[in-house]
């Protein structure tokens, strides 16, 4: 079976369906603001880039034609498959 990809794990320019979302790993309004943001399940993202100092954090997600920011933390609660 192969490891599940989560999102933090992908590479700058890799695009990604979200497939699902650990809402128990994040604080409810965590959750809130990422639904918010349109970060959920069957969401397609890119990675346009990582903050440059150790830990890469923050992610800057394409969803659509917006630019959003979110920590590794968050990403890595998001379950995605590549496209």
């Amino acid at each position: 079976m192969e490891p599940q990809l989560t999102l933090d794990n992908l590479a700058p320019l890799a695009r990604a369906e979200i497939l699902s979302v650990d809402w128990a790993a994040l604080a409810p309004d965590e959750g809130k603001r990422l639904r918010a943001l349109g970060l959920d399940e069957g969401a397609r993202v890119a990675v346009a880039h990582r903050g440059m100092f150790f830990g890469k954090d923050p992610i800057a997600l394409m969803i659509g034609r917006s630019l959003v920011a979110v920590r590794r933390v968050h990403a890595r609660a998001m379950t995605v498959r590549k496209l």
